[in-house]
C-alpha cells in the first residue's frame, strides 16, 4: 500500500517497463488487490494498521449552512474519508453542531424559544442537509452533551493545576437596550485597521485581520443597532506565552513536512512570529460549559476554547473508548478540515490547550484549510443572507451528486474561487454528460447492443497496452493527489481517465469493426471489454465525489462487490462471459433556460 512518501508518477512516453506491468496487472493483477474495508462501529484504532481520525470544522447550530460552507468542512472531509476507505485505512470521520455561545441566545430570543430547543432545532436541521448531499459521517453528534462538560472541564482543571491560567478584567461592551455582553460577532463597526465599515468584532472582512471589539469604531449592536458602552469584567485567561514553547517544538517538527494546507503553514507562523499573548476563555453568558472555578461559576468556557474540544466530546458519545482515538498519538493520524479563518484556533490555540493539559493527547497531522468560496459577484453570508444555502440546493431539482460533483471541481484550494451558475452548466455538461457519462454509455451500450450484454474475450494489442500504461499513471496520479489532499486533482485524473476511454474509442472505431471479419469483430470485443473494465474503475475513483453515480455505473455493469478498493494499476474486475445489467445515461443536459431561472430564483437571498 502506497503511503504519503511515495514518488511522483511517471511523466513523458511510457516506458517498456510500464507495459509489461500494465499488461500483467490487468491480466493477473486482481487475485493481488486488497478486500474492501467493511465498517463495523464502533471504529476503534488498530494495531499495526494505518488509523485515520478525520474531524471537519463544527457548524455552528445557529443558521443553515451555504455552499461555501459545505465544501470548505464537511464535504472536503467526506471525499477523504470516504478515498481512505477505499484504500483500506482504518477510518473514522467525525462531526457536529457547535451549539453553545450567544449566536445561540440570540437566535433563541429572535425565535421565541429556548436555546436547547434551537440546539434541537437547527441540529436536525444540519443533518438533515449533510445527509441529503450523502456526507458519510461515522457520527454526528452535537457540543450539548454530558460528555462536554466533563471532558472540557476536566482539561480546564489539568490546565489550571499546572499554572497555565492567569487572571485578568476585560473590557466589554455592553448592550444596554438588549441588557447583555455582546459576543465579539454580535457587533459591528469600522475596523480601526482599515475602515471597513461593515467589520465584525472578532476579525474583518475585508482587511481579514483579527480585532478587539471594544477597539472598532463607531460600535453597534448587531441585533438593535443601539451604540454599546463599555465595561469591566473579570475572566479567566490561558497563558499561551508559558506553552509557546512546547507549540513551538511540535509545530517545528509538523511545519516543515508539507503535511498542512499551504494557507495553514503561513496563517500559523504568522500568529506565533510576533510571540503569543494570554487568550481569554471565559465570558459572561448562560447558555455555555459553566466553569467549574469558585468565583467564576456564573461564566461559560468562551467558544473557542469549549468548541473545538467538541471533537473529542462527540467521539466520546459515539463510543466510550474514546481515547483510544484522542489519546493515542503514537498510532493515530488526525486531519483536520476547516476554511482558513478557523486556523488559528486549530493550529494554536486548541493544541496549546492540550498541551498544556499534558495528557498524551492526539494533536492535528494534517491540517487542511480551504480559502473562500464567493458566489457569483459577491461573499456567502449568513448573517447578510447572500448566496444559496443547504437547504435550497435540494429545491433545483439538480440532484445532490451534481452539487458535489461542482463545488469539488471549483474547490477552493489555493485561492478564493467563486460559485457561478453559468460555469456550473458548462462544467456539467462538458465534463460530466460529453465526456465522463459518455464513455460510460458508449461502452456500456456497445456490449449491451453487440455482445449480449456479456463482457467478452479481451486479446490485448499494442495500442491497447500503451492505453492501459497511460490508465495506469492517472490511477497513480489519482492515490498521490488524493493521499495529499489535492482534491480537485483528484478529481481531475478521473476526467482524464474518461477522456482516454473516449479518445481510444474513437481511435479504434469499434462500431466500424463490428461490421467486418471475424477477426475484426473479435478486436470490437476487445476494445469493448476494456473500455467497461476502465467504467468499473472510475466507478471505484467516483465513489468519493459522486457516491451515488458510482453506485448506479455499478449496478449497470453487475460489478462484483469486492472490486471497490483503489489501487494504482487498472485490473480486469469484469472477465470475459461477465453479464452486466443494462445501461443508462447518466447524466441529463442542464440548459441554458433552466439555469438562468435558477440564478433568478436565488438571487442571493435566504429564505426565511
Amino acid at each position: 500500500m502506497a503511503d504519503i512518501g511515495q514518488a511522483t508518477p511517471a511523466e513523458g512516453p511510457v516506458t517498456p517497463e510500464e507495459r509489461t506491468k500494465a499488461l500483467s496487472s490487468f491480466t493477473d493483477g486482481k487475485s493481488a488487490c486488497p478486500k474492501p474495508v467493511i465498517r463495523e462501529h464502533p471504529i476503534l484504532p488498530k494495531a499495526g494498521e494505518k488509523n485515520v481520525l478525520i474531524t471537519s470544522a463544527l457548524p455552528y447550530v445557529n443558521n443553515v449552512p451555504h455552499l461555501g460552507n459545505i465544501i470548505g468542512c464537511v464535504l472536503s472531509a467526506d471525499v477523504f474519508s470516504r478515498f481512505c476507505r477505499l484504500r483500506g485505512w482504518n477510518t473514522l470521520y467525525i462531526c457536529g453542531t457547535d451549539e453553545y455561545g450567544t449566536a445561540t441566545e440570540t437566535r433563541a430570543l429572535e425565535e421565541g424559544l429556548t436555546p436547547q430547543q434551537i440546539c434541537d432545532k437547527y441540529h436536525a436541521l444540519h443533518a438533515d442537509i449533510y445527509r441529503w448531499f450523502n456526507i458519510d459521517f461515522d457520527f454526528f453528534g452535537r457540543t450539548t452533551t454530558p460528555q462536554q462538560t466533563e471532558i472540557a472541564q476536566d482539561i480546564f482543571w489539568r490546565l489550571h493545576q499546572r499554572d497555565h491560567l492567569l487572571t485578568d478584567t476585560v473590557d466589554q461592551l455592553l448592550c444596554e437596550k438588549c441588557d447583555r455582553f455582546l459576543a465579539d460577532r454580535f457587533v459591528e463597526g469600522t475596523c480601526p485597521l482599515c475602515n471597513y465599515e461593515d467589520a465584525r468584532g472578532d476579525q474583518c472582512d475585508k482587511c481579514g485581520k483579527l480585532i478587539v471589539a471594544t477597539e472598532l469604531k463607531k460600535p453597534r449592536c448587531k441585533i438593535c443597532s443601539a451604540s454599546p458602552v463599555v465595561k469591566t469584567s473579570t475572566h479567566l485567561f490561558l497563558n499561551l506565552p508559558q506553552i509557546e514553547p512546547e507549540l513551538n517544538g511540535w509545530l517545528e517538527e509538523i511545519l516543515p513536512n508539507d503535511s498542512w494546507s499551504s494557507n495553514a503553514r503561513v496563517i500559523t507562523r504568522t500568529w506565533i512570529r510576533d510571540g503569543l499573548k494570554p487568550r481569554c476563555i471565559t465570558r459572561d453568558l448562560k447558555w455555555g460549559t459553566p466553569v467549574p472555578l469558585e468565583g467564576f461559576t456564573e461564566k461559560v468556557f468562551y467558544v473557542w476554547f469549549d468548541a473545538p474540544i467538541g471533537y473529542l466530546s462527540i467521539t466520546a458519545n459515539y463510543t466510550d473508548q474514546w481515547e483510544k482515538w484522542w489519546k493515542n498519538p503514537d498510532e493515530v493520524t488526525l486531519y483536520n478540515f476547516m476554511a482558513k479563518d478557523n486556523v488559528p484556533f486549530h493550529s494554536v490555540v486548541f493544541p496549546c490547550s492540550l498541551l498544556g493539559a499534558e495528557d498524551n493527547y492526539t494533536l492535528v497531522n494534517h491540517l487542511q484549510a480551504t480559502e473562500f468560496l464567493n458566489y457569483e459577484d459577491g461573499k456567502f453570508s449568513k448573517s447578510r443572507g447572500i448566496g444559496v444555502f443547504g437547504d435550497d440546493a435540494k429545491d433545483t431539482a439538480i440532484p445532490a451528486d451534481i452539487w458535489r460533483f461542482y463545488l469539488l471541481y471549483v474547490r477552493p484550494e489555493t485561492q478564493d474561487t467563486t460559485f457561478s451558475w453559468e460555469d456550473l452548466m458548462v462544467k456539467h455538461n462538458s465534463e460530466l454528460l460529453n465526456n465522463l457519462g459518455n464513455f460510460i454509455y458508449r461502452a456500456l451500450t456497445f456490449v449491451v447492443n453487440n455482445f449480449h450484454g456479456t463482457i467478452p474475450t479481451m486479446d490485448l494489442e499494442e495500442p491497447d497496452i500503451e492505453m492501459l500504461a497511460q490508465v495506469n499513471r492517472e490511477l497513480q496520479m489519482y492515490n498521490f493527489n488524493m493521499e495529499r489532499v489535492r482534491l480537485r486533482d483528484g478529481l481531475t485524473t478521473i476526467l482524464n481517465i474518461s477522456r482516454l476511454g473516449n479518445q481510444y474509442i474513437q481511435a479504434n472505431k469499434p462500431w466500424v469493426l463490428l461490421k467486418g471479419t471475424e477477426q475484426d469483430r473479435a478486436r470490437a470485443g476487445t476494445v469493448v471489454g476494456l473500455c467497461a473494465n476502465m467504467a468499473c474503475a472510475l466507478s471505484v475513483l467516483l465513489h468519493p465525489y459522486m457516491p451515488d453515480i458510482s453506485t448506479q455505473i455499478q449496478d449497470q455493469l453487475a460489478a462484483p462487490a469486492d472490486m471497490n478498493v483503489v489501487v494504482d494499476r487498472l485490473v480486469c474486475n469484469l472477465g470475459p462471459g461477465h453479464k452486466i445489467g443494462q445501461p443508462k445515461p447518466l447524466f441529463e443536459k442542464l440548459e441554458a433556460t433552466l439555469v438562468q431561472d435558477l440564478k433568478k430564483k436565488f438571487a442571493g437571498r435566504q429564505k426565511e
